[in-house]
């Protein structure tokens, strides 16, 4: 029934003779119903058209976006170009330029550009004031990737001097991006980020595949500097996307309890929260090597675990994993001289509240920290114990006791 069609009228009088009082009463209560449900369909046919609105005005509101968005593309590729020009690949150019991996600087290439994009990808947003130092660029793979992200400058540690050609046309693609690369052939391990990144105003991402020779020592390096917000860590907000051996990438993310939970395990998870976000197969590499390698991301705590010094924790978690497979208190002894040793180990284990008789990877971190507290303790009451070195010649160490 149209809801625009009046019903007809009833003249209930010219019936009345004709009808009984109870089919009276029936008719009424059919029109009633009747109205009641043209009613019902007129609030129906209202809500259907502002449903409808709504819907049409929804689509309408995404697709305008949609062109929004796509027009704010255009204009920045005008704008910027966007992309790279054109450039030979990296294996065209590892031939050209006759670039063979060093063996001695635990070289290895990575040409696929699917790879690199993920490498930089895995480091997540970098915007476009923000600064990226990449640490041995070697022909350029991840930094072409870094280039697509437009940072707003991109600085290059390269030791080897080798790489400068190819580096250099790479940085000369970037210029009509208004990008800025500086190159540096310089180790990673004496360079000076302060001085060459001084403005810490916007921020600064480490990224690199890092070469297995140094990518240890260079980590530990960067959780001193880190400790104490300095160098490349003076902003708390500065990450580190890092490839390394997949052995090693397990180690620093092993987690409480796990085999390979190691001293890396427990300084990584002191001052920053390790993720390890993807693996790369070693025939990705050029030459392959004999590992498989982890990309790892660290992003530094907020508040870390701890303000002890760094080297006074440092020390006391490599002595208590220089035996990994004992008992935790059979390292951590070896920091006292050996007359003290049985008497000092069980007071501070007792003052810590650890249990002895955990191994080292039984250990969290923060049970760690509390041993590397006590032992501070006891080192500011007896300032010889922290010059006793276990390993030292004998007469050395009987010369520093007494």
């Amino acid at each position: 029934m149209s809801a625009d069609k009046e019903l007809p009228k009833i003249k209930y009088a010219e019936k009345a003779p004709k009808l009984d009082k109870a089919q009276l009463e029936f008719m009424k209560l059919i029109e009633q119903q009747n109205l009641e449900r043209v009613t019902k369909l007129q609030r129906v046919k209202r809500n259907n058209l502002i449903t409808a609105g709504v819907l049409v005005s929804s689509v309408l509101g995404i697709y305008a976006y949609s062109i929004f968005k796509m027009s704010e593309a255009a204009v920045r590729v005008l704008k910027t170009g966007m992309r790279l020009p054109p450039l030979p690949t990296l294996r065209d150019l590892v031939k050209l330029y006759k670039l063979q991996a060093l063996k001695q600087l635990s070289q290895n290439f990575l040409m696929d550009e699917r790879i690199t994009d993920k490498i930089v990808k895995s480091a997540g947003r970098i915007d476009p004031r923000d600064t990226v130092l990449e640490v041995g660029p070697g022909p350029g793979g991840i930094t072409r990737s870094i280039l697509r992200r437009q940072p707003q400058r991109l600085v290059l540690v390269e030791k080897d001097a080798r790489f400068l050609p190819t580096l250099e046309l790479l940085r000369d693609c970037a210029k009509p991006l208004n990008l800025q690369v500086d190159i540096f052939v310089d180790d990673i391990l004496r360079f000076d980020i302060e001085q060459h990144v001084p403005d810490t105003s916007h921020r600064l991402h480490l990224i690199g595949n890092l070469p297995f020779a140094i990518s240890t020592r260079l980590l530990i390096n960067w959780f001193e500097d880190l400790s104490l917000r300095r160098k490349a860590f003076r902003r708390n907000d500065t990450c580190m996307t890092l490839t390394f051996q997949k052995e090693v990438a397990d180690r620093i993310c092993a987690p409480l309890g796990h085999e390979q939970r190691c001293r890396l395990s427990i300084m990584s998870q002191i001052w920053t929260q390790p993720i390890l976000k993807f693996t790369i197969p070693g025939k990705a590499f050029v030459p392959k090597p004999e590992v498989d390698v982890g990309v790892v991301k660290l992003v530094p705590l907020k508040q870390p675990k701890t303000d002890l010094p760094f080297a006074l924790v440092e020390k006391v978690v490599r002595h208590i994993f220089n035996m990994r497979q004992k008992y935790c208190r059979r390292g951590y002894a070896t920091l006292f001289p050996p007359e003290q040793r049985d008497e000092m180990c069980f007071e501070m284990f007792k003052q810590a509240d650890v249990e002895d008789t955990l191994r080292p990877f039984q250990l969290s971190v923060d049970e760690c920290i509390r041993l590397a507290t006590v032992y501070k303790e006891c080192i500011d009451k007896n300032p010889h114990i922290a010059a006793y070195d276990f390993r030292a010649p004998k007469n050395l160490s009987q010369e520093i006791n007494v």
